[in-house]
């Protein structure tokens, strides 16, 4: 899959990676692929709520040790 940008929100809190996440997205152009890199144990709950409330499609969520790898499409 293409991603078009890529958010290291490794070290933020909540809500900063859904803050900014929410950010990047509107800079990007629908269908438009958002990778997010997070480590904060709340992103697993924030960012899936985030992607429903907010209409944007959760492409997939994956573990890499103690970072949480989110694909994010712009809707």
């Amino acid at each position: 899959m293409d991603v078009n940008d890529d958010l290291d929100a490794i070290g933020l809190l909540c809500p900063l990676p859904v803050l900014k996440a929410r950010k990047r997205l509107a800079g990007m152009a629908p269908g438009e692929v958002l990778r997010v890199r997070a480590d904060d144990p709340a992103a697993v709950i924030d960012i899936p709520h985030f992607c429903n409330e907010s209409g944007h499609e959760l492409v997939s969520a994956e573990d890499d040790g103690s970072v949480q790898i989110y694909l994010l499409r712009r809707r």
